[in-house]
């Protein structure tokens, strides 16, 4: 066992530090907006929401392209992956069109929360501003599912790190205004964001380019159109993918849309504790992806039982993780929560919700572990079910029961935010309870089939 967890935690700590960086954005913004006004942090909090449902549910359709690479990498059919490279920027290309009209129109949504004029029109030039660096966020993750594959986070880590050292000084700039340029508040951030996401697109596609470890795949030797077969395979996967990752999401989205509703305070401190959510899961996230690639790479190579023990320790050690996180944060949490902002009504709120999150991060951790294992095999349909189930039906259904007192019977400590993230926990148990039995059934069936496939080339 401390074999593989060596092997998980050296690809895990590049993808965990690169991944805080990214998160980072969010606590960036977060803390600097709400020191500019409460509106903007409303609006922030409204249209970070918004933005990154439709960000994750069409990074997650390209994400296929993951363990597909890696399967082909531990194959060792190292001439495939670079025709995999080229159909997956193309697919890109067609994604960025659908997201790019859904940010820059956003009124349909913004309707759901029935946000007042003012946090509606700061919302709108909110995302309007990112709709336009979405078609490099979606080149960037091309590149990031790439080198994942291949074992090599740290070329992602590294990028992910300077895009952090240019927010804060951006972000200073914009959102406070200085050096002719007038204080933007929410806006400003988004500006900020922008210009980086497209510098990292740059400098990903340069780096495809020019460094060794790409040499063998051939990404740009050859132009290209697209291929409908391949776009057909990497759609197969990666649609139920992106389906997965937009029910996580939008059940948090929509949490935040009817959260609105209770107004800004209340919307203000559950901003505060999704963001510290966002920090905590970064860990299982990690290791679910160094997991999956391990596990992906065993398989192309026909190595059943040791991807089966690779994806067993990663969920194990992904869990036992984050129980130490809970321990954590329970202890420190009026200090993290001043962190975040100087107003005590927003304070009371985040605390309330802070402890919520504690047993939250640990289904987290269960759920999002086993679901990136699972697509190490390629498989994604029955986990997109199970997610629509458990995180729509119970997480999101449950929490409007209890936060809107449906029925007028729910205890007055379960209303409000407080009931729409209980709900939530509740549906992540469910969620990952049913994909680490699912997991045991698809990874014990591949061991089987495997087993009868030698013993029948023996004969």
């Amino acid at each position: 066992m401390l074999a593989d967890v060596r092997k998980i935690a050296g690809l895990a700590w590049p993808v965990l530090i690169g991944q805080l960086a990214i998160v980072a954005f969010g606590v960036i913004d977060t803390a600097m907006v709400g020191r500019y006004s409460a509106l903007d942090l409303a609006a922030l909090g409204l249209g970070a929401s918004i933005y990154i449902s439709v960000f994750i549910g069409l990074t997650g359709i390209l994400t296929a392209l993951q363990p597909i690479v890696a399967q082909l990498y531990g194959a060792r059919r190292y001439g495939e992956i670079g025709e995999e490279v080229r159909q997956a920027l193309w697919l890109a290309l067609a994604l960025a069109v659908l997201g790019f009209a859904i940010l820059y129109f956003p009124g349909p949504l913004l309707r759901i929360a029935r946000a007042p004029e003012a946090l509606s029109d700061r919302t709108v030039a909110y995302l309007r501003i990112l709709s336009f660096g979405l078609p490099a966020s979606l080149a960037f993750r091309v590149y990031s599912s790439l080198t994942n594959a291949v074992g090599q986070p740290r070329l992602v880590m590294i990028l992910q790190i300077g895009a952090l050292l240019l927010k804060i000084p951006l972000n200073t700039w914009l959102i406070f205004g200085g050096l002719g340029i007038p204080a933007l508040g929410g806006p400003g951030c988004a500006f900020a964001s922008t210009a980086i996401n497209w510098t990292l697109a740059i400098v990903g596609m340069r780096l495809l380019t020019k460094l060794d470890i790409f040499r063998p795949f051939a990404i740009f030797t050859r132009f290209c159109w697209p291929v409908w077969q391949r776009q057909i395979e990497l759609l197969k996967l990666g649609i139920p993918m992106g389906l997965s990752y937009l029910i996580e999401v939008t059940s948090y989205t929509f949490m935040a849309l009817f959260i609105a509703r209770f107004g800004t305070t209340t919307l203000a401190g559950h901003q505060i504790a999704g963001n510290i959510g966002a920090v905590l899961y970064m860990t299982p996230l990690s290791i679910g992806i160094a997991a999956s690639t391990l596990a992906a790479q065993a398989l192309g190579a026909r190595r059943y039982e040791a991807a089966r023990t690779l994806s067993r320790h990663g969920i194990a050690m992904a869990c036992t993780i984050a129980c130490g996180y809970g321990i954590i944060v329970l202890a420190l949490r009026p200090l993290i929560i001043a962190g975040y902002t100087p107003n005590p009504q927003v304070t009371a709120t985040a605390m309330q919700l802070v402890l919520i999150v504690v047993c939250y991060h640990l289904f987290d951790a269960l759920q999002v572990t086993t679901a990136f294992v699972l697509r190490a095999y390629k498989v994604v349909v029955v986990p997109t079910v199970i997610y629509a189930v458990a995180l729509w039906g119970v997480g999101l259904g449950g929490g409007y029961l209890l936060g809107f007192d449906v029925g007028g019977a729910i205890p007055e400590w379960l209303t409000g935010a407080r009931g729409f993230w209980a709900a939530n926990a509740a549906s992540l148990a469910i969620a990952g309870s049913g994909l680490l039995l699912y997991w045991r059934s698809v990874s014990a069936r591949s061991v089987r089939e495997a087993a009868i496939a030698r013993t029948d080339t023996v004969v």
